[in-house]
C-alpha cells in the first residue's frame, strides 16, 4: 500500500514539473500577438488612437460611440450616441466627467473614482489589455490550454487591482480570441474576430460579440480604428 502511495506520488510530481517546464510564459504568448498583428515595434509607436463603433442587439435599441484616446497623456474621450442623443464621458490627469443631455442643455458631473478607473482599463482595452501591463501594476500568468469554439488557445490570467482578465490566444496564429473581464462583480465574455489591417500596419478585431452576466444578452459590435490621427484637445474642455 505504501509503495503504491509513494509510485501516485512520484507520477503527480512528475506531472506537475512536466507541465510547469512546458507552460508558455506569459511574456512569450504576448509577443507572439505583438508579432502577429503587425511586430511590436509598430506597437511601440502607438500614441494615440480614434475608434468608431457600431453596437446591435436583437433586444435593445442599436447605438454608435467614438472613443479618441492619448496613450502619452492617459486621457480617453467617449461620445456614445443612442436615440440621437450623445452622453460624452472624459478622463484625463485625475479629473473625469459625463455630459448629459438634458434638454436643450447639458449637464456636466464628476465621474466616480470607479467610473475612471473603468475609463483607464478601457484605455488600453480597445487596443489589448495587456500594454505595458507591468508599469500599470498588473501581473500576467499562463493558466494553461483550453478550446474555444473548436480552437485550441492559450489562457493567460492578467489581474491588477480591482481587475481581472483571462486572455484566451489562438495557439496557432497567436491573434486573442476571446476576453473574460471580471470587474466589479461582473464578468463580461468578448468573442473577438474578423482582424483586419488598419492604415498604420496593425492588425485589430474589427467584430466583436460582448455578454455579461448581468445582462446574459450578446451585443454585436463592428470596429474601426485609426491610429496617431490628431486627438482635439477641444474633446477635453468640460
Amino acid at each position: 500500500m505504501k509503495k503504491s502511495i509513494s509510485i501516485s506520488l512520484v507520477l503527480l510530481m512528475f506531472a506537475t514539473l512536466t507541465f510547469a517546464q512546458t507552460r508558455i510564459p506569459a511574456d512569450s504568448i504576448f509577443a507572439k500577438y505583438y508579432k502577429a498583428t503587425g511586430g511590436k515595434s509598430l506597437w511601440d509607436g502607438v500614441k494615440t488612437y480614434n475608434l468608431k463603433r457600431n453596437y446591435t442587439s436583437a433586444t435593445a435599441t442599436p447605438y454608435t460611440a467614438s472613443i479618441s484616446a492619448s496613450m502619452a497623456d492617459q486621457s480617453i474621450y467617449k461620445s456614445k450616441t443612442i436615440m440621437n442623443r450623445s452622453f460624452v464621458y472624459a478622463v484625463k490627469g485625475a479629473e473625469g466627467w459625463i455630459k448629459v443631455p438634458m434638454g436643450n442643455k447639458v449637464e456636466v458631473r464628476d465621474l466616480s473614482q470607479a467610473d475612471k478607473d473603468n475609463m483607464t482599463f478601457e484605455l488600453y482595452e480597445n487596443l489589448a489589455p495587456f500594454i505595458n501591463y507591468q508599469s500599470r501594476g498588473l501581473i500576467a500568468s499562463t493558466v494553461g490550454t483550453e478550446t474555444i469554439n473548436g480552437v485550441a488557445t492559450n489562457n493567460v490570467e492578467l489581474q491588477g487591482k480591482g481587475i481581472k482578465y483571462n486572455l484566451y490566444f489562438d495557439a496557432n496564429s497567436g491573434l486573442l480570441v476571446r476576453q473574460r473581464e471580471t470587474l466589479a462583480g461582473v464578468e463580461t465574455v468578448t468573442d473577438l474576430s474578423n482582424y483586419t489591417k488598419s492604415a498604420f500596419g496593425i492588425l485589430y478585431p474589427a467584430k466583436l460579440v460582448e455578454t455579461n452576466s448581468t445582462d446574459k444578452k450578446p451585443i454585436s459590435i463592428t470596429s474601426s480604428v485609426t491610429i496617431n490621427d490628431a486627438v482635439s484637445p477641444e474633446l477635453f474642455k468640460r
